[in-house]
């Protein structure tokens, strides 16, 4: 009897075991927090109503004005950004950083009062994001989310090859509900892995665009700007990147690897006089707001503050619609636009990751987009927990249920292309799939093999 033509389909098994065992539980944490920062306006209006509603009475304070009550209030604190009121109906509001604590201070823009605090690290959507982005770990955690996500991809093409339906539907394309068991759940896997693979892999690249290691290099490979918007000024070694934090979100991705900047601190003194200290600059705050109002800078933008003498004012709004993008860098001295970027300033790489990002966000098309977002972490969620219980079944009493490896089979000239296509493109995973076959190759499959026999 002739042996059977040597199959890649445990090849492939294995490759998505170890991909799923490393990537799901950080597919079910990002789905979680995702459908947390998801409804963040819902969840914002329902949980801190008070501190963000107002009552509309007379004239407005000016932002200097509310700018001198919360200095009153904070004469020790460090006032680092202000949010304008977005419409009639809303607050103002101010971060200040006291000590080591930073707090999110809500005003009243008609009365001046201080309508409450809010710390603003230690709440619901500001750790959900935070999570999101770094499991509050920085960096390390920056690269682990990064590593998931390109390691998702490897889940995501493994297995769709296992799904390929070769010659049926039940359990492919629908699933089992009759089935019992491990079927029923590999068929809720298959089933939901198949029709949400598209939109999983869509999540996994643009969530890909906001990390520090593979987003940055995107960025500065794709994403450029006319360099004449900044040779007119003097620009410091800082880029824009340093005013976003992981969870809060100030100048639009596009900027981030973009220069500050600097501030002149003669602008206003006729070149001999003392330069204005940071604490008080010669530009007042509410100059910089009628500086966004004449500029048509959209509702929902933050002033973020000098922190040094040759810093700058940066208006900055990371729109829902980022055609309505805008970030501008002004002269804390003379008042001066150093730098105005709008959607129009965008090349063509900047808009689509901007978009994707909305997209991948929810924040295009209001609830219904929300609602359809929701949908897709739910598959996601439902295709994650599914596998584990699948392995679970599965697994021998004592070890991990890893699929043998053959070693007669013949070289996958496309699978061996679209591995190395994945390394080159995601540099972090190319570097773990070396040494993840190098272990398995050397060590972990011949454990198996001697313990077979």
């Amino acid at each position: 009897m002739k042996n059977a033509t040597p199959s890649f389909y445990n090849l492939a098994w294995r490759w998505h075991f170890y991909a799923g065992l490393f990537v799901i539980p950080f597919m079910i944490m990002l789905s979680l927090t995702g459908i947390i920062y998801l409804f963040k306006p819902q969840l914002d209006q329902l949980m801190y109503a008070d501190l963000l509603q107002v009552e509309p009475s007379g004239q407005q304070l000016t932002a200097d004005e509310m700018f001198g009550r919360v200095q009153a209030v904070y004469p020790q604190g460090s006032i680092g950004k202000y949010l304008p009121p977005v419409d009639a109906n809303h607050s103002a509001q101010f971060v200040v950083k006291v000590g080591e604590r930073t707090r999110n201070v809500f005003v009243d823009p008609y009365g001046g009062a201080i309508l409450g605090t809010q710390d603003a690290h230690d709440n619901l959507q500001a750790l959900a994001r935070a999570v999101h982005a770094d499991l509050l770990i920085g960096t390390p955690g920056d690269r682990l989310i990064e590593l998931a996500a390109g390691w998702g991809v490897v889940l995501v093409v493994s297995g769709l090859y296992l799904w390929w339906p070769r010659g049926r539907g039940a359990g492919v394309l629908w699933p089992r509900l009759s089935a019992r068991g491990r079927l029923f759940w590999r068929d809720l896997h298959a089933v939901t892995g198949f029709w949400g693979a598209l939109l999983l892999l869509f999540m996994l690249l643009t969530g890909m665009t906001w990390t520090g290691f593979w987003g940055k290099q995107f960025a500065g490979a794709w994403n450029q700007f006319p360099a004449a918007m900044w040779d007119q000024v003097p620009t410091s070694e800082r880029q824009a990147g340093e005013l976003n934090q992981s969870h809060k979100q100030t100048v639009p991705w596009a900027l981030e690897n973009t220069p500050l900047p600097e501030s002149d601190p003669h602008a206003a003194h006729n070149g001999g006089a003392t330069p204005a200290s940071t604490a008080n600059p010669t530009v007042g705050l509410q100059q910089v707001v009628d500086i966004a109002s004449e500029r048509n800078v959209h509702p929902g933008y933050s002033i973020t503050f000098p922190t040094t003498p040759t810093g700058v004012y940066t208006i900055a709004v990371f729109a829902d619609d980022p055609r309505n993008d805008a970030t501008l860098h002004v002269d804390q001295y003379s008042g001066a636009v150093l730098a105005d970027v709008r959607w129009a300033d965008y090349g063509l790489a900047a808009r689509a990751v901007e978009g994707g990002v909305m997209l991948h966000m929810g924040k295009f098309y209001g609830l219904p987009h929300q609602l359809f977002m929701l949908f897709v972490c739910l598959m996601i969620l439902l295709s994650s927990v599914s596998g584990l219980i699948m392995w679970w079944k599965r697994r021998p009493a004592g070890g991990l249920g890893v699929p043998p490896l053959r070693h007669d089979l013949p070289r996958w000239k496309i699978g061996v292309a679209i591995m190395i296509g994945l390394g080159v493109l995601f540099p972090l995973v190319g570097a773990s799939l070396l040494a993840i076959w190098a272990l398995d190759f050397l060590l972990l499959s011949r454990l198996g093999a001697r313990r077979l026999a």
